[in-house]
């Protein structure tokens, strides 16, 4: 058996030995323990929908799965930048020709070219390191995520989310 697979039925094991074998997690999704990524202040009041997914990157991230949370923060950006161009009623330049939204890498050049509102330099510079990530985990087969592969983005999400939550004035 390779050291992979042994750690893995390590973990398994060691899991399920914290874990009452009846605990279910509730529908809707369970609270992180922690705020390691981001605080929920942050989006607290905002979107059911947006505390929903920054409490999946929070627990992601705690439970040391990266590749889900590198892909949780992939579409949270991507649902700010949605929240924003609808704010300012500008949707239709983020959508095709079906009314659908475009592509994570069509809506950062969006967002980066818009002059309906300034976003900062530090927000400019983050959003393609925040998308890299999150395309990696999602797209990249041989790829895996790290704890520290995430660590190095937290500042940029906290950038970029900061923004984009006050210029779409969900804050």
């Amino acid at each position: 058996m390779h050291d992979l697979a042994k750690a893995a039925l390590l973990l398994a094991q060691s899991i399920k030995k914290e874990m009452p074998s009846t605990y279910v997690p509730p529908s809707e999704g369970a609270i992180p323990k922690s705020q390691m990524i981001l605080p929920h202040a942050l989006v607290k009041n905002t979107r059911g929908y947006i505390e929903r997914v920054l409490f999946q990157i929070n627990g992601a991230y705690e439970n040391g799965w990266y590749d889900a949370c590198a892909v949780m923060i992939r579409r949270f950006i991507e649902t700010l930048i949605i929240e924003l161009f609808e704010c300012y009623r500008i949707d239709h330049k983020i959508k095709n020709t079906n009314g659908d939204f475009k592509y994570l890498a069509d809506l950062i050049s969006a967002t980066l070219a818009e002059k309906s509102w300034n976003l900062g330099r530090n927000a400019k510079q983050a959003l393609p390191k925040l998308k890299d990530i999150g395309d990696k985990s999602a797209h990249s087969r041989r790829y895996n995520a790290y704890r520290e592969d995430i660590d190095k983005v937290i500042t940029d999400l906290r950038t970029v989310a900061q923004e984009l939550l006050y210029l779409s004035k969900l804050k």
